[in-house]
């Protein structure tokens, strides 16, 4: 659907596309009259975001939903307008599409929604090692609230061991509340919010949740983490969830043996973050490791089959790429890639 405007933002023209979708004439969708079929939560978004165009001389792009004449039904749609300029840079009027996204939309809803189911699923299975994780503050918290009373009840009172230990009870509580607060990410639904990330800080939290699963295993994790290593821009919680799945399948794996899993970070080529998981287990079975990705596949007997295809939805979406290789001895290796973010980008939920 194409539609043109005034230098000053007032519409003077609709094709055909637009009076047959929305059933507005050109007449009705002139000046402001377009705004009619915009969905009413959408309303005051896209008409911020025309007048910021319109004084600024840069394009609009934005989505939002139009109401379909035939039905009353709402569809997602990209609006861009680009403004034509004259000979001397003076904007003449301003040029639009309006471009149907609904099904990618809702492609993308859906992708949303079967990564929460898997994350939650994913949790479920890691209770026991949760529990183990966090009974530990709590018994330090108990056994140093214990003692704290007992030099209380000295005479005279051993104040500064009361001391130590009322700071150990707050820094037991500190640990517990952060561990609280990783599993409620995980399990939140709630849409993707793209922000500054630092990829070691999230292979850190993971490394933390996922060790008493390791040890229960015969797994130790180890971190080689490179220092300074750029941020990227990315949804926290979906990077949280693609290590999970990554570190959980290298942890299975070695389950019968045991072994180190080993999370690497460091500046790859092309001016990427590359984060590598490394187990020395079974390996890949043979001749299957094309479809490792693929939706439902799995090699294992309880296994949904969805973990590495949505790791895979995630990384791609983030501008990254995913794969997999065989170590030179036992086990295997998962890698993927996330885009570095550009000098001077800002947290795209704060940036205005």
């Amino acid at each position: 659907m194409a539609f043109i405007a005034r230098s000053d933002g007032y519409c003077t023209f609709v094709n055909k596309g637009w009076v047959e979708f929305t059933g507005l004439t050109v007449d009705h969708a002139s000046g402001s009259g377009w705004q009619a079929a915009v969905h009413p939560d959408d309303h005051s978004r896209i008409v911020n975001k025309w007048r910021a165009s319109l004084a600024s001389g840069e394009d609009l792009e934005h989505e939002i939903r139009i109401r379909r004449a035939a039905d009353g039904a709402y569809r997602w749609f990209l609006i861009r307008a680009v403004p034509l300029t004259d000979k001397r840079g003076k904007i003449v009027k301003w040029c639009g599409a309006a471009t149907d996204i609904d099904d990618r939309q809702r492609a993308q809803q859906l992708q949303a929604e079967l990564a929460h189911i898997s994350r939650v699923n994913t949790m479920g299975e890691l209770v026991a090692s949760i529990a183990h994780e966090l009974a530990q503050p709590i018994m330090a918290s108990t056994l140093n609230a214990k003692a704290s009373l007992r030099w209380l009840e000295r005479d005279p009172p051993e104040l500064t061991r009361v001391r130590e230990g009322t700071e150990k009870i707050v820094e037991a509580g500190t640990l517990a509340s952060k561990i609280i607060d990783r599993l409620r990410s995980l399990y939140k639904k709630a849409p993707p919010k793209r922000e500054l990330v630092a990829i070691n800080e999230v292979v850190d939290e993971m490394a933390g949740m996922l060790r008493s699963e390791a040890r229960s295993r015969g797994v130790s994790i180890r971190a080689d983490l490179k220092d300074d290593l750029p941020m990227t821009v990315a949804d926290r919680v979906q990077l949280q969830q693609v290590l999970m799945n990554l570190m959980l399948n290298g942890i299975e794996a070695m389950s019968d043996t045991g072994g180190v899993l080993t999370v690497k970070s460091r500046l790859g080529v092309y001016g990427k973050i590359q984060i590598s998981v490394s187990d020395v287990g079974r390996g890949l079975p043979p001749g299957k490791a094309d479809q490792l990705f693929d939706a439902f596949f799995t090699t294992k007997p309880q296994g949904s089959g969805m973990g590495l295809s949505i790791s895979k939805s995630i990384v791609e979406d983030h501008g990254g790429r995913i794969w997999t290789t065989v170590n030179g001895g036992r086990g295997s290796t998962f890698h993927f890639t996330l885009p570095l973010a550009t000098e001077g980008t800002k947290d795209p939920d704060t940036a205005t």
